[in-house]
This record gives structure tokens, C-alpha cells and sequence, in this order.
């Protein structure tokens, strides 16, 4: 992997695959580059894809404290190092971090974002005030295992299945990345759709849900388009949270495929 320096000095590496107009992809909670490697493959006979570990993840470095906007900062550095005329790809916590970072003036044309996780409402809003007490307690009491069952319950996992997760190989990594989920939680404040932020959003907008997301997913991605100018929002059918590299693939390349001209003029 490739390495380059945030404007705090922390290291970020990151990896290129293909051809092609630049596309980055940004991952979502315990997510690293190699998470997205499915995906960019598929996309890389037609455009030069960039995966990275986001701060605190893989072969990146993490200095700290933590802030949403050294976050942004480190995928402004991939952007740059990217080239010209890049397009995001965020999914889940990593289309709030790519919105979020639009919304600060990152010059990005095209951004496509799967499932934000905001959870307005006020019950949303009251849960996801709870989950941010436990998660940060139970990091503060070096309980890695516990912050990772309390995202995965969060997410839908069945218990039966987080206890298969815990005796598998793939648990030690979940743990290694587990102190990052307190850095996607903080990317989503209060849990609520930042509309007056994303009001700012200059970026011809795609964002995208699945037929099978929960009911809450749903709303807040159209809740999401309506708040950002240039959005427009799509539903694949027989999606859930856990997205499909094959069937996202086309659609993105549809979307990053457009002629610059189409562009401007939208």
C-alpha cells in the first residue's frame, strides 16, 4: 500500500487498482481498505479506484484526539493524491464521513452514498444517546469485544450469530479496530440528519438504500436527498444493510460515467 501524510501528520495508506477516471471508496464502522477490494475490483476496468484505511485502521496511523475534522482531512489528502476530478463512494458511516466532507468544501464532483446510519426521531435520537454512553464506557473499561457486540447488535446481527463471530479468526481484527467505532459514532452526532449542513453539499448527489434496509434506513435516506440540492435517491431492490458489490457496482458506474458536460449542466 501507498502511504501519504495528513495535514495532522498522521500516516494513511492507501491502495489504487485500475484505470481511469479516479473513484474513492470510503468504508463504513470496523471496515478496512481490503473490505472494499470486492468492490473496487469490479470497478476497475473502467475507472482507477482508491481504497484506504481510514485513521485507526489496517496500515494507517490514528493521533488523537479524535475529530470529525481530522477525518476529513485524511480523506481530502487520498483525495489529492487520487488526481483530478475524483467521485466518493461512501457506504454506511463512510457516506456520512463523505458528505460531511463535501459539505466542508472537498472538491468532489460526483458522491454517491449507501444507508447513512442517522437515527432521527426522537426515539432514534433517545437510542442513539444510550448506545454513545454504553460504547464509550465500555471502551473506556478496555472492553473491545463488548463495543464490537454492541455495534453488531445495533446493526441487526443476531445474538447467535455475534457468538459465532466471537470463536471465528475474523474476531481478533474486528477487536483490533474496535476503539474506531467511538470515531463513526462521533461522525453522526447526535443521530440526527444534519440538513442544514447538508444543504451545502455542492456535489451532484446519488444516495442509495436497499429494499430489504430497515424501514428507519429508508426514511433517512430520502430524508437525506430532499436535504442535499443536487440529490437524487434509488432503491435496490432485495438489499439489505450488507450491500452487494455486484449489484452496487453498475449502478455506480453508471453514475461516475457521466459525461462532464451532463455534469455541469445538471
Amino acid at each position: 500500500m501507498d502511504k501519504i501524510l495528513s495535514r495532522d501528520g498522521t500516516s494513511i495508506a492507501y491502495r489504487r487498482r485500475g484505470e481511469g477516471p479516479p473513484v474513492v471508496l470510503v468504508g463504513g464502522a470496523l471496515s478496512t481498505a481490503a473490505d472494499g477490494a470486492p468492490l473496487a475490483a469490479l470497478l476497475a476496468p473502467r475507472f482507477t479506484v482508491v481504497t484506504y484505511d481510514r485513521r485507526g485502521r489496517g496500515a494507517s496511523g490514528d493521533g488523537g484526539p479524535y475529530v470529525v475534522r481530522r477525518e476529513i482531512e485524511d480523506l481530502a489528502a487520498v483525495v489529492a493524491a487520487a488526481g483530478e476530478r475524483v467521485s466518493l463512494f461512501g457506504m454506511l458511516s463512510g457516506g456520512a464521513l463523505a458528505l460531511e466532507a463535501q459539505a466542508a468544501g472537498l472538491p468532489v464532483e460526483l458522491l454517491a452514498a449507501y444507508d447513512p446510519p442517522y437515527t432521527p426521531g426522537a426515539t432514534g435520537l433517545l437510542y442513539k444517546s444510550r448506545c454513545t454512553a454504553l460504547l464509550h464506557r465500555l471502551l473506556a473499561e478496555g472492553d473491545r469485544g463488548g463495543a464490537v457486540e454492541l455495534y453488531l447488535s445495533r446493526t441487526g446481527v443476531p445474538d447467535e450469530t455475534i457468538a459465532r463471530m466471537r470463536r471465528a479468526p475474523l474476531w481478533s481484527g474486528l477487536e483490533a479496530v474496535a476503539h474506531t467505532l467511538a470515531y463513526d459514532d462521533a461522525l453522526l452526532g447526535d443521530g440526527s440528519v444534519p440538513v442544514a449542513r447538508f444543504a451545502s453539499v455542492t456535489a451532484r448527489t446519488l444516495v442509495v438504500t436497499g429494499g430489504f434496509s430497515t424501514a428507519q434506513a429508508r426514511g433517512t435516506t430520502l430524508d437525506l436527498a430532499a436535504a442535499i440540492p443536487r440529490a437524487r435517491h434509488r432503491t435496490l431492490t432485495g438489499q439489505t444493510r450488507e450491500l452487494a458489490p455486484h449489484v452496487i457496482a453498475p449502478v455506480l458506474a453508471d453514475f461516475f460515467s457521466r459525461p462532464v458536460h451532463a455534469r455541469q449542466a445538471s
